[in-house]
């Protein structure tokens, strides 16, 4: 099935009379943002964000990436909105929008951070969204110039699949198979997730104590806890250093298919209504 393209115009109209900015955390500073700013169908700031392009071949998932503003676009209303479509070539093959951030930062030592993004899903119902897999995550800078998965890190802030209203959150690290994060599992928790509405996804690392057993990574949606991982409960100083003490960058994201969704099925409806569209991405750093 395909989301008819006479639509196309009705998922766009929430984000053309709402537009966001990150919110005054208290005891926080705002130390970078990005609330999509721009024309509508533009593509997302090429100094802030790379647009990937290509097929991946990771999880065994089904897209490609591309730059285009099909796929990927600031809707004019200050969101992004990211938009699997399936491709009428008789291969089920599908397209989608990820970017990663040209910005990186580290959790500093003695202060609380936050990264935190305002998100909402394509209006599509539930039981047609087999296969799309939406996330907000983060990976160690690391991997970019040369090292491995898990030990780089990998922060999954939020994910949810084929349209449950269940968000995950998941930190990946260390060695694979297994190690302190249970690869390829991850160690993770999830959440009840109201509707497809907005909601905020946060998560907050506590370096206060100065000690790095007792230093904590909280998830969070719509301020409440989800999920916690502590020094202690990872048990080893340099894995813990690499999620809490190195560069990291954000990355957004619509996958297609894979080991963990499985894959689109006759009832799954591509376009606007399976898209994930985000009204900011933030990091705070505290006083």
């Amino acid at each position: 099935m395909r989301f008819d393209p006479s639509i196309l115009l009705l998922p766009f109209l929430p984000s053309l009379v709402s537009a966001w900015h990150p919110p005054t955390l208290q005891g926080y500073n705002l130390v970078w943002y990005d609330e999509f700013e721009g024309n509508p169908q533009t593509l997302p700031s090429a100094s802030r964000w790379n647009i990937i392009n290509g097929k991946l071949n990771v999880n065994n998932e089904l897209e490609t990436y591309t730059s285009s503003t099909k796929t990927i676009h600031v809707s004019g209303g200050h969101t992004l909105q990211i938009i699997p479509w399936r491709q009428q070539n008789g291969n089920g093959d599908w397209i989608s929008g990820r970017i990663e951030s040209t910005y990186t930062f580290t959790p500093p030592a003695g202060k609380k951070t936050v990264a935190q993004a305002e998100i909402r899903f394509g209006n599509n119902p539930t039981n047609t969204k087999a296969g799309i897999w939406p996330a907000f995550w983060l990976l160690g800078q690391e991997l970019r110039s040369g090292g491995s998965w898990p030990a780089c890190g990998e922060l999954d802030i939020l994910e949810t699949v084929n349209g449950d209203l269940r968000g995950y959150g998941t930190l990946h690290c260390g060695t694979y198979p297994g190690g302190p994060c249970n690869e390829p599992s991850g160690r993770g928790a999830s959440t009840a997730i109201p509707n497809q509405d907005w909601h905020t996804w946060k998560i907050e690392w506590d370096r206060t104590s100065g000690d790095w057993w007792t230093s904590k990574i909280t998830w969070y949606m719509d301020g409440v806890k989800f999920h916690e991982v502590s020094g202690q409960s990872i048990g080893d100083s340099a894995i813990f250093d690499k999620i809490s003490n190195k560069p990291l960058f954000f990355i957004l994201n619509v996958a297609v298919g894979g080991n963990w969704p499985g894959y689109p099925n006759v009832n799954t409806l591509d376009g606007p209504g399976s898209m994930m569209e985000v009204g900011y991405v933030a990091h705070y750093v505290s006083n």
